[in-house]
């Protein structure tokens, strides 16, 4: 992990200054992204799950869903450009952006000094987001991010996992992948994402976002998703052990417990004995239950 620049943003004149200065507190436009990109020489690749928004009203939007105040520290996982950076810091005094492209990254600190509110004060961190373990600075309390599609999920679950102070969460991810964070148990979309994000937080869809805000445009729709931390179920077992759960239901999912969990306990028989003793019907399948009854399973076979 690589601490690329920190800024604290000393009050002054916003305006133009006559050659050409961007304004504090600008937001980014699609022509401003595309001139920054052409610059740098950046073009968006779907191996880093890349695509800028280039619409200030999808960003403000974004950071009203959020539910921000100004005391939030919030961490970006990435920023690319910068376009909801800024709107961020708009409203928060703080953000710590996590970017894994280092041209970006070294980029990043120069637009937001340029751009951002005065007296808002802003880390860029070089690394992966699923490497993070820790940040500079005040512990944070909200996410909010455009998180790269192709790792959405496992870096919103590690996130919520590493940093328990998160309190609040807003990510935009492809709709359908919206759709499986928020489903309930039964729903046809309810899987492995659901369980797990329920339980660190309560989850909700929060909007739906077209493709024409990206560049380059996906072929997909996008959904906003808001998540409020909660108390995980009371359980016996870790966080480790309940997941484990989670995981040998759902790779056979068509399959009853008894069955699906035959791997996990050792046999049908000590499925169902486990199953019995959560008080869980061993006929039922996974995608009926709910978080709390995979934390009662996994307790009850430690128990």
């Amino acid at each position: 992990m690589a601490r690329v620049r920190q800024e604290a943003l000393i009050p002054g004149d916003s305006g133009d200054d006559g050659d050409g200065t961007p304004p504090a507190g600008s937001l980014l436009g699609p022509a401003d992204v595309r001139a920054l990109a052409t610059r740098l020489g950046v073009r968006p690749t779907k191996t880093l799950g890349q695509n800028f928004v280039v619409d200030a009203n999808t960003v403000r939007r974004i950071v009203r869903a959020a539910g921000l105040e100004p005391g939030d520290v919030v961490v970006e996982v990435g920023p690319g450009l910068g376009s909801l950076t800024l709107a961020l810091l708009d409203v928060v005094d703080r953000v710590v952006a996590v970017e894994i492209d280092p041209v970006l990254a070294e980029e990043l600190p120069v637009t937001l000094a340029a751009r951002a509110r005065p007296g808002a004060e802003f880390e860029v961190v070089l690394s992966d987001a699923l490497k993070v373990t820790e940040l500079p600075g005040p512990a944070p309390t909200a996410l909010v991010a455009n998180l790269p599609y192709n790792v959405a999920v496992p870096v919103l679950l590690t996130m919520l996992e590493r940093f328990p102070t998160l309190r609040r969460t807003l990510v935009m991810v492809q709709a359908e992948v919206a759709d499986r964070l928020v489903a309930p148990p039964g729903s046809r979309t309810y899987g492995v994402p659901s369980v797990k994000a329920a339980w660190y937080a309560e989850a909700r869809r929060a909007g739906a976002v077209p493709p024409p805000v990206f560049w380059p445009v996906p072929r997909v729709d996008s959904g906003l998703v808001a998540l409020t931390r909660r108390e995980p179920p009371v359980t016996t077992a870790s966080r480790e052990e309940v997941f484990a759960v989670v995981d040998a239901a759902f790779a056979q999912r068509r399959k009853t417990l008894r069955a699906a969990l035959a791997g996990w306990a050792g046999s049908p028989v000590a499925a169902e004995e486990v199953l019995r003793r959560a008080g869980v019907d061993p006929t039922a399948r996974g995608e009926t239950l709910g978080v709390a009854d995979f934390a009662r399973i996994a307790g009850a076979r430690t128990a």
